[in-house]
């Protein structure tokens, strides 16, 4: 009988002339493609190549971008009637935000006085949703007529006034 050693020993040598007839260097260290980042501790910690969380890869991206108050001002547009109730939501809706500037426009004068009574609700709920100083302002607009200055029902001059005189 032999040994188990020897019986080791050659199944690895079998092993090695395998590999080195497919072009492999079996004991030498592996090439790492000059694409891939360099490893601080190898063997520790996610490589280049390792899968990565979506949510990690966007929350990156969004920092990098500076983008995360406008997303989070975008999530609450979207979560609005949750933000201020649905009765308010039925009556305004947001507009627009630009630097920082959150517009909203109710469906009647009546509402558009209500919302401006509750800005200051509005306010500490928007800060509660966003955080603080993101949303510097809110301008509450009412109800747009229509314009006679473009389109099919346009004329020349100062406008409609100057039927009356």
């Amino acid at each position: 009988m032999t040994p188990a050693a020897e019986v080791a020993r050659e199944a690895l040598n079998r092993a090695k002339a395998a590999a080195r007839a497919k072009g492999l260097r079996p004991g030498a260290p592996s090439r790492r493609s000059p694409l891939a980042e360099p490893r601080k501790d190898p063997g520790k910690g996610p490589g280049a190549r390792d899968p990565r969380l979506l949510s990690d890869v966007v929350s990156r991206l969004l920092r990098d971008k500076g983008w995360t108050q406008d997303v989070s001002v975008g999530g609450v547009i979207g979560r609005w009637s949750e933000v201020v109730g649905d009765q308010v939501a039925q009556h305004c809706v947001p507009e627009t935000f630009e630097d920082g500037v959150l517009v909203v426009r109710a469906d009647s004068t009546a509402w558009a006085t209500q919302v401006r009574l509750l800005l200051p609700t509005l306010r500490r709920r928007l800060d509660e949703e966003v955080g603080e100083g993101v949303v510097e302002q809110v301008t509450v607009l009412g109800p747009a007529g229509p314009s006679f200055r473009r389109g099919r029902r346009s004329v020349r001059g100062p406008g409609p006034r100057d039927t009356y005189g």
